[in-house]
């Protein structure tokens, strides 16, 4: 296994007393080895040119049984550096991930995995209708903003669609995700943006109006 090295690599990093302070930051949700980012980055490096041009679905699993956090971290950081190999078939398995152990920590990992894929295959945009009234908000949040950073390349369809679909949401990370997806939109279109808020003034949240309202007034 290409990945026992870098698991135990991870694990001899721990730190206990950072660990109680990044646990303290996400309201001690769960546990941490105490391994920053930018550590655990320099230490993907190390083992990056093992990476098959795959998905080693067995290493992301492992990634998510493991109790320490910076361990999903890992997994979602593969999936990302992966994320050329991943094919709509995928997206259950992705979906099963964003459920587990749902933060937004890890949650807002996703979108650039699923948006990858529906950049690729608009066969997903289908799926991505369907997440975007699941059960579980974490799921329809990636939905909403799977499209981050599209630009010109974002479906406006699509977009209105999903965001329709989540209107009247009391959840703040739903209404906040909602705000993001068209503040960044704005800095493309930034007409489309100010028509769709005056279109749906009524029922948009106040928390996205003014999110999505940040550069609309510069």
């Amino acid at each position: 296994m290409w990945y026992q090295g870098l698991i135990d690599d991870l694990n001899s990093m721990k730190d206990e007393k950072k660990a109680a302070e990044m646990s303290r930051y996400m309201r001690n949700k769960f546990p941490f080895l105490g391994v920053s980012r930018p550590e655990r980055k320099l230490l993907y490096k190390k083992y990056h040119k093992n990476l098959e041009e795959n998905i080693d679905w067995d290493f992301v699993q492992l990634c998510f049984i493991l109790k320490e956090r910076e361990y999903q971290y890992l997994g979602i950081d593969y999936l990302n550096e992966q994320k050329s190999y991943l094919r709509v078939e995928d997206l259950p398995r992705i979906h099963s991930l964003i459920v587990r152990k749902s933060w937004w920590d890890s949650v807002d990992g996703f979108p650039r995995i699923v948006g990858a894929i529906t950049k690729s295959n608009s066969s997903a945009k289908d799926t991505m209708l369907e997440w975007s009234i699941d059960d579980n908000f974490w799921v329809r949040r990636v939905a909403i903003i799977h499209q981050l950073l599209f630009k010109e390349n974002t479906d406006v369809a699509l977009l209105e669609t999903i965001i329709v679909n989540n209107l009247g949401s009391k959840e703040f990370f739903i209404n906040k995700a909602i705000g993001w997806m068209l503040r960044d939109y704005s800095k493309t279109n930034r007409d489309w943006v100010t028509n769709f808020i005056d279109k749906y003034i009524n029922r948009l949240d106040k928390l996205s109006i003014r999110e999505g309202s940040k550069y609309l007034n510069k």
